[in-house]
C-alpha cells in the first residue's frame, strides 16, 4: 500500500528522476556523478521513494545494485515518460535548430538499427543536417572527428563520456532450411556438422573467434572447436550468410529482431547469453552543451528505450 499521497508531487518527480538514472547505471555514486550531487544524497532521494511507494526498487549488492522486480516493471515506465516529455520540448523547438552534427556508427548497427529510425529524426529536426560515418569498431575513437559516436564496448572511453544506450545479447542463428540438410542441431556438440560464421570485428579490440567462444563459455560447452568457418568483417555479412544457408552465426539482439520475427533465422538453442558489452553513445566532454547535439543524443536515447511494460 502507497504512503501518504498528501506529499509534495514534485518532490516525487525528482525522485523518479533519480531513480532513472540509478536505473540505468545501476551504482548510486555514478548516478551522483552525472546528476552533480552526493552519493549520500542520491541514496537518501531512492530510500525516500521506496518509502512511500511502500516497496524496494533496489536491491544493495556488495558493490553494485539490482533492480527489483518492482524495479524492473517501474523503470521503462518512467523512461518512456520523460523521454516522452524530453521528445516533445525538442519538438518545440526543433523546428528553431539547425547546423551539422557529426555522427559515427559501427556498421551494422548504423545499417540494421540507425538508418530504419532516421525518418523519425528528419520529422522532429529537419533544420539539423547528420553527417553520418560508417566506422570500423577496430578504429580508435579519435577527439576532433566526431560530435557523437555509437559504439559497442565495455563502456570505458578514456577522454569522452558515454551514455549507456541499451545492453547487448547474443545468440546462435539459421536459416531453418539449414536444420532441413539431415543433422541435427539441438545440441552444442551438434555445432560439428555445421560450418560457422564469425565476425571478425565483434566489438572495439575483439578476437576473430570472440563472440561464438564468449557464447559457449558461458553455457558451459567452451571444449566446442570453432576455430574453422567462414570470417567476415561485419555482423550484417555474418549475418547475411546465414540467411543465404552458409552455416551458423552469433547473432546480436539489437540487429536481428526482423530476421527472427519473419522466420528467415531462428535460433536452434532458444538460449542468449549477455556478453557484458554495452551499445553506448560516446561524446567529448563538454559536447552536450551544444544544443544540436544535445537533440541528437537525447533522440537516440529515446529510441534505445524498450516499450513500456504493460502492468
Amino acid at each position: 500500500m502507497l504512503n501518504d499521497r498528501r506529499e509534495i508531487p514534485g518532490q516525487i518527480h525528482a525522485r523518479l528522476k533519480v531513480f532513472l538514472v540509478c536505473g540505468r547505471l545501476l551504482s548510486f555514486t555514478q548516478a551522483a556523478d552525472a546528476l552533480h550531487v552526493t552519493t549520500g544524497a542520491v541514496s537518501q532521494q531512492i530510500r525516500q521513494l521506496e518509502e512511500w511507494l511502500g516497496f524496494r526498487l533496489f536491491r544493495r549488492l556488495p558493490r553494485s545494485l539490482a533492480l527489483t522486480e518492482e524495479g524492473r516493471r517501474l523503470l521503462p515506465v518512467v523512461e518512456a515518460s520523460y523521454g516522452a516529455v524530453d521528445l516533445e520540448i525538442h519538438r518545440l523547438y526543433g523546428g528553431h535548430l539547425s547546423g551539422i552534427v557529426r555522427l559515427r556508427a559501427v556498421p551494422s548497427f548504423l545499417t540494421k538499427w540507425l538508418v530504419p529510425r532516421l525518418p523519425d529524426f528528419q520529422r522532429r529536426y529537419p533544420q539539423i543536417e547528420l553527417r553520418i560515418e560508417a566506422e570500423d569498431s577496430a578504429q580508435a575513437l579519435l577527439p576532433g572527428l566526431f560530435d557523437l559516436a555509437i559504439d559497442l564496448n565495455d563502456g570505458v572511453y578514456p577522454g569522452f563520456e558515454i551514455s549507456l544506450m541499451m545492453e547487448e545479447d547474443i545468440f546462435p542463428v539459421c536459416a531453418p532450411a539449414l536444420l532441413e540438410r539431415g543433422s541435427s542441431l539441438t545440441e552444442p556438440s551438434d555445432l560439428r556438422h555445421f560450418p560457422l560464421l564469425h565476425d571478425m570485428t565483434a566489438w572495439r579490440g575483439s578476437q576473430p573467434y570472440a563472440e561464438w567462444e564468449q557464447y559457449l563459455r558461458q553455457i558451459g560447452a567452451a571444449d566446442v572447436d570453432v576455430r574453422r568457418g567462414y570470417m567476415f568483417n561485419r555482423n550484417h555479412l555474418t549475418i547475411g550468410a546465414a540467411i543465404a544457408g552458409m552455416g551458423v552465426a552469433i547473432a546480436r539482439r539489437a540487429l536481428t529482431t526482423d530476421e527472427l520475427a519473419s522466420g528467415v533465422l531462428v535460433e536452434p538453442f532458444n538460449r542468449r547469453v549477455s556478453t557484458g558489452k554495452r551499445y553506448g553513445i560516446v561524446y567529448p566532454s563538454g559536447a552536450l552543451d551544444d544544443r544540436r547535439i544535445r537533440a541528437v543524443h537525447d533522440w537516440l536515447l529515446h529510441q534505445a528505450q524498450p516499450p513500456a511494460a504493460p502492468l
